[in-house]
């Protein structure tokens, strides 16, 4: 097959880059700019249909790997932007690829639409406009791409691992964290976590069998004390990590919605709730089960 990765410079896309040459497929690499490894220059955000139909031509399946900071505060309100960016392109990129005739497609998307599902009393779409731009995503790229092109999403936890010189977004407070003398704390909850070849894999799966499902992804799921250990043992600095009480957590959200309020500013993850959501076990099932301990080490170590 012939296939095109829309944000193949990136960790998670650089990596669905490789195992799909290694599984025998030929590969066109795009990006915003020229790096090692990109073989074409586009920015899929603003690109017109045309565009995008003229950069799918010969191709017989896409992968979108480019990423979102659902954490940047903007002032509001804040869902144009993050349609605009995470809905919209993804409109116009599946339209094109169905005109050209693909057979099949695979977002990388996130785990929370997974839970919308599973745990729909939590609402996370009404009360987090990066969930409920997720949601539009893959219900709106899919009408998009019609019948005859299947979409599958990939809905990803925390990513770890490394390609190159790229890391996953969220590791650089937490590395610098680690290698202090700063106490180490940890709340109740957790998080499902997974690699970035675990993903690329996945992907690859997806696009060899046409799947048009969603697919809820993660190697191991781990207690936020049990993820933070783990950092630290990776950065050669492991220590005791101690339990943070969820008042705490409480009050740091409050204050954070507080003082993007009096900015007018809203951010993705709303922080009004986001201590109802990180204080949850958000594990998903099934596990692949595959170990974490290399991914952790090449982020972190």
């Amino acid at each position: 097959m012939r296939i095109l990765v829309v944000g193949g410079s990136g960790l998670i896309g650089a990596h669905v880059v490789d195992v799909l040459r290694e599984r025998g497929h030929g590969v066109t690499s795009v990006a915003r700019t020229m790096r090692d490894g990109v073989d074409r220059v586009l920015d899929c955000e603003v690109a017109t249909q045309r565009e995008l139909r003229e950069v799918l031509q010969g191709h017989d399946a896409v992968v979108y790997a480019a990423r979102t900071d659902e954490q940047q505060a903007l002032p509001k309100p804040i869902y144009p932007a993050f349609r605009s960016n995470l809905v919209d392109p993804l409109v116009r990129l599946f339209a094109a690829a169905r005109d050209e005739g693909l057979t099949g497609g695979v977002i990388m998307g996130s785990y929370y639409t997974y839970f919308q599902r599973v745990r729909p009393q939590w609402d996370l779409a009404g009360r987090h406009v990066y969930v409920r731009c997720r949601v539009e995503q893959a219900r709106e790229a899919r009408v998009a791409a019609g019948p005859e092109l299947p979409v599958a999403v990939l809905e990803l936890p925390f990513v770890v691992g490394r390609a190159g010189d790229r890391l996953p977004n969220w590791v650089g407070q937490l590395d610098r964290w680690a290698r202090s003398r700063a106490p180490l704390v940890a709340p109740a909850g957790g998080t499902a976590v997974v690699s970035a070849r675990s993903v690329a894999e996945i992907a690859a799966d997806a696009v060899e069998t046409a799947s048009g499902a969603d697919i809820p992804v993660a190697d191991e799921n781990l207690t936020w004390h049990e993820m933070i250990a783990r950092i630290a043992a990776a950065t050669g600095h492991g220590r005791r990590v101690r339990r943070l009480p969820a008042g705490v957590v409480r009050a740091a959200t409050t204050l954070g919605g507080l003082s993007q309020a009096l900015a007018r500013k809203e951010s993705g993850l709303n922080p009004v709730h986001a201590a109802d959501l990180f204080l949850k076990d958000l594990f998903v099932e099934p596990v692949t089960g595959k170990p974490l301990d290399t991914a952790f080490g090449e982020s972190f170590g």
